[in-house]
């Protein structure tokens, strides 16, 4: 028997205490909603669907396709947490911290109107907290009035020209207020940066405060050099998997393209089992605090509540992964290290049976407030600009920003 049982009440106890399992295993069996023989996996183009020889104990080799990779799987589950396409957090999750990258409400800055123009969140950009969107913003910008500069013109001693700064908003990087309260020890001028061990404690807590979401899923600031593991990871796979090749067509009723009428192949797989394996480290969850340092305990409750929020919320009902792909899931079970990694092989529970207190977790660590807002100004976000043009950045004057960070999503 697990160690763990989530369907128990108090089991978040047992998993974050000092002596608990490394790690909770949660399998989830799903089928194709309205008794369909085929689904869509994920593909890429000249590529197609993965599928792979699995060996098996008695020397066989099983066909298993990818439907959904860790990075995707992520990304779904990420979207459960929003409201719909309004970018607003579910009801469960009320009060839990995360950030917005928000812009002017018209074409130009404007006295009368504060940025409040929602872009993107912390929840929908694959980076998390270290997008560009808010490492390149500014927090709690200020109105800044017209102001008329005169400066030295280059190559001409003694020569001046007046230049006028349009009013605009204007407030501190969001990216030099992070590497502030990380603790972080600059080496060479936003490039090179000292974490002494200590410094985790911090980075931690810092992350925490923004965007909780961010430690879940991980995150990379790779100036920074700062990477953080997923501390939720999961699988959709399909096992005994065939390709179903099938054709589609596009009519171009008026004859105005140069398409035609093209005719194009589409791959469709059919499979004995659909399994979603989620793994939970517990371990990694338990290293981000001790004592009085880093994440305290209230705190590391709340993500474990929030990763298991997650899994229940995406398969307590019917969820479309894409267009050919809606899954409904028709039971699970779980296991933990105790059990010598043995996996389920069949399903005991119902979603709905797993348990977790999310709203509890977020007022035990006192997290009513309302989303952190970046501004980043619509002039960068929205100017028509050609390839050869230079990447934008938020802040007044700034040099441009290095290339997007690289991450797994």
């Amino acid at each position: 028997m697990p160690t763990l049982d989530p369907s128990k009440d108090k089991w978040q106890d047992v998993a974050l205490g000092a002596a608990g399992p490394t790690c909770l295993v949660i399998r989830a069996w799903l089928e194709p909603v309205g008794d369909l023989d085929r689904f869509q996996p994920s593909g890429f183009p000249e590529i197609g669907h993965v599928i792979y020889d699995a060996p098996r104990g008695d020397g066989s080799k099983e066909k298993v396709c990818i439907v959904d990779s860790p990075a995707s799987m992520a990304n779904h589950l990420e979207t459960v947490c929003m409201d719909g396409p309004t970018a607003g957090l579910h009801a469960d999750l009320g009060g839990l911290p995360y950030v917005r990258c928000v812009t002017d409400l018209d074409a130009a800055a404007s006295k009368e109107k504060r940025p409040s123009q929602v872009v993107v969140t912390t929840l929908t950009e694959g980076h998390r907290l270290a997008s560009d969107y808010f490492l390149d913003g500014q927090i709690d910008p200020q109105w800044k009035a017209e102001l008329k500069v005169t400066k030295e013109e280059k190559g001409k001693s003694g020569s001046v020209k007046e230049e006028t700064i349009p009013a605009h908003w204007e407030g501190a990087g969001f990216r030099d207020r992070l590497r502030k309260e990380f603790g972080i020890k600059e080496v060479k001028k936003d490039k090179t940066y000292f974490i002494w061990p200590d410094t985790w404690w911090s980075i931690y807590r810092t992350i925490f405060s923004y965007d909780p979401n961010s430690l879940v899923h991980g995150v990379m600031f790779a100036k920074e050099q700062i990477k953080i593991s997923r501390l939720l990871t999961a699988h959709l796979e399909a096992f005994g998997a065939a390709r179903v090749g099938r054709s589609g067509v596009k009519f171009d009723r008026l004859g105005k393209t140069t398409s035609g009428q093209p005719i194009f192949a589409v791959d469709d797989e059919t499979a004995n089992t659909i399994v979603a394996t989620f793994i939970i480290d517990l371990a990694l969850l338990r290293s981000y605090g001790r004592d009085d340092k880093g994440l305290s305990a209230e705190q590391k409750r709340l993500l474990l509540d929030l990763a298991a929020w997650k899994i229940r919320r995406l398969l307590q009902s019917p969820f479309r992964f894409r267009s050919g792909c809606q899954l409904a899931c028709t039971g699970i079970d779980w296991c933990d290290d105790t059990d010598g990694h043995v996996v389920p092989e069949a399903a005991k529970h119902k979603a709905t049976e797993l348990k977790e207190g999310i709203a509890d977790s977020i007022k035990a660590c006192k997290l009513e407030q309302p989303p952190t807002d970046v501004y980043y100004p619509s002039v960068g976000l929205f100017k028509v600009a050609s390839d050869d043009d230079k990447k934008p950045t938020a802040s007044t004057g700034s040099e441009d920003s290095a290339a997007k960070d690289d991450a797994e999503e």
